[in-house]
């Protein structure tokens, strides 16, 4: 997808960790804005991107001079109290923008001068990789959210044509266990997939987060709905997984195949 970069200074980057993150004590984003563009993403209906002219997925803010103002309220969050630090919640801290402008990398090498008690690194693109040797300064501090909606790349490409594929993103979570960075595989939201899903994941993570439209849009899948998702699970003759109860298919295959106590739901599984 072609984007446009705008250069920002921000006046301040961490957010109060409230409702679904409300078991952060802050968020974090690198960037406004995404150019992976997915079909179903919930922030296409939050204000960042109702009131911008342009379509989401074609248009990024860069933090410009992000780090700096982030060393300086983490110094001050640490003064109060545990800091806990979800990345990112309304975009992808590795779109394609990252290879280049390095806003993320900027903020993990304050992180690891200064490590806060945790951060969650949510993402769905193999650049995180580039990223190992900062992930293990911070220790059993972190933890990489990779997600993995689907393990059909035809699914894939039908609802987020813009993001990288399947197999790249299995390859960066063996990258990542190799190089012993904590990591969780993320199926959210939940996509048709096959039978044989676990077992692609199973000797690559020891921990999965599923998650659905319906738990994780923040509005009970209200969101996503106005979005017109369901038009695409029809365009596919699969409109029985945009359900309510699709999750369950989900789950009862995954805890088939890992133990229980690995396999998390909603926003459960993105607890620190």
């Amino acid at each position: 997808m072609t984007y446009s970069l705008e250069y920002k200074t921000p006046k301040s980057m961490l957010n109060k960790g409230t409702g679904f993150l409300s078991g952060y004590s802050h968020s974090l984003n690198p960037y406004s804005g995404c150019s992976f563009g997915c079909s179903y993403c919930y922030v296409r209906r939050m204000p960042v991107a109702t009131f911008r002219e342009k379509a989401w997925g074609t248009w990024v803010d860069v933090k410009h001079g992000a780090a700096d103002v982030f060393r300086k309220e983490l110094a001050r969050a640490r003064k109060k109290g545990p800091v806990t630090i979800f990345m990112s919640s309304s975009t992808d801290p590795y779109q394609p923008a990252e290879a280049t402008e390095r806003i993320t990398r900027s903020l993990l090498e304050a992180m690891a001068e200064l490590p806060p008690d945790f951060l969650l690194v949510q993402t769905r693109s193999p650049l995180v990789k580039r990223d190992i040797d900062l992930l293990l300064r911070l220790g059993d501090r972190v933890r990489v959210s990779m997600t993995v909606e689907t393990d059909r790349e035809g699914i894939r490409r039908h609802f987020t044509p813009g993001t990288p594929p399947i197999e790249a993103r299995l390859r960066t979570l063996k990258l990542l266990k190799e190089a012993g960075v904590p990591a969780q595989a993320t199926i959210a939201p939940v996509l048709p997939s096959t039978d044989a899903f676990p077992s692609k994941l199973r000797t690559l993570v020891d921990r999965v987060c599923i998650d659905d439209y319906f738990m994780g849009d923040g509005s009970g899948g209200k969101r996503t709905r106005s979005l017109g998702i369901e038009r695409l699970y029809g365009e596919i003759g699969l409109k029985e997984w945009y359900d309510p109860g699709a999750y369950r298919t989900v789950y009862e295959r995954f805890i088939g195949t890992f133990p229980k106590d690995q396999v998390f739901l909603s926003q459960k599984g993105f607890e620190p």
